[in-house]
């Protein structure tokens, strides 16, 4: 079970990249992006052709992130010069990226077990550690700069940014390459860990990166010092942990997505449970005191 356990807080950790990305997507800026499908696969592919080019590992893995931003712009050029839906734009970047992700390395799977990676002569959850508490203090940095400010005022109030002589579109263009760097490097992460780069290995990403949000979240709804990507990281790494009690307790990987689906429509139907319970309360304090 510890081992279990271990794992299941690595591959956590790992999500929590994945979930920070997704964050500034669909909690930032309010913008259904379904590109990370196609991301998080390009990133393990791109750390893949590098690695087998002789490149450092760590190189590789900055290089897929810098891939990754670039799946961002494709999305952006969709949505806002071509005035395609954001959910439209996401899905046609993902159905994009598969095709140019079997193209990079001319094969639908890459092994990389004899290859060097960023956890070699180190405990893997060390470095996955150290690697995530350095993206989330760059990431809360970043958001707390001007242009941060903008990117999440982008999402509360574009009109506003407008108004302040700003050009939201800017902001949206940020937003979507960063999440997407972000993405992409959590694919390039978790392709080193598992030993191989795989063309399915992201079926069912995005649920997985919403349940981490939404699961961290609700949790810590009322903690107002607990910053969005705190959240999302123990989201991702309570997802994992679930998912691996409930294979402890003799469900069978294959049940998972089924897991993965009943996680999100509980912690959704809390969600508005909660929200509908409360303003119930709140209309019936308004009676009593008319």
């Amino acid at each position: 079970m510890n081992s279990l356990i271990q794992t299941a807080i690595e591959q956590g950790l790992i999500f929590g990249v994945l979930a920070m990305g997704v964050t500034i997507t669909f909690k930032i800026l309010d913008f259904a992006d379904m590109s990370a499908e196609g991301t998080f696969p390009m990133g393990a592919f791109i750390f893949a052709k590098f690695i087998l080019a002789g490149m450092p590992p760590l190189i590789s893995t900055l290089l897929a992130f810098f891939f990754g931003a670039f799946a961002g712009i494709i999305t952006y050029i969709l949505h806002v010069k071509m005035k395609i839906s954001a959910l439209l734009s996401g899905i046609l970047t993902m159905t994009l990226l598969y095709s140019v992700n079997l193209r990079i390395n001319n094969k639908s799977n890459v092994g990389l077990f004899n290859y060097d990676s960023i956890f070699d002569n180190m405990e893997v959850i060390i470095v996955l550690i150290i690697i995530v508490a350095i993206i989330k203090i760059l990431m809360d940095l970043f958001l707390k700069t001007e242009i941060g400010y903008l990117l999440i005022a982008t999402g509360d109030n574009e009109t506003l940014v407008k108004s302040l002589g700003e050009d939201s579109n800017k902001y949206k263009l940020i937003g979507l390459m960063l999440s997407n760097g972000l993405v992409a490097l959590s694919g390039a992460m978790m392709a080193q860990y598992q030993g191989f780069a795989d063309s399915n290995m992201a079926t069912g990403i995005v649920v997985i990166a919403l349940a981490s949000v939404i699961i961290g979240e609700t949790i810590f709804k009322n903690s107002k010092k607990l910053k969005r990507t705190t959240r999302a990281i123990i989201g991702a790494i309570i997802y994992k942990v679930i998912g691996a009690i409930a294979i402890d307790l003799g469900l069978s990987p294959q049940d998972l997505k089924a897991i993965s689906a009943i996680i999100v429509i509980a912690f959704l139907g809390y969600n508005n449970l909660s929200l509908n319970f409360i303003q119930f309360k709140s209309k019936k304090v308004k009676v009593k005191g008319v």
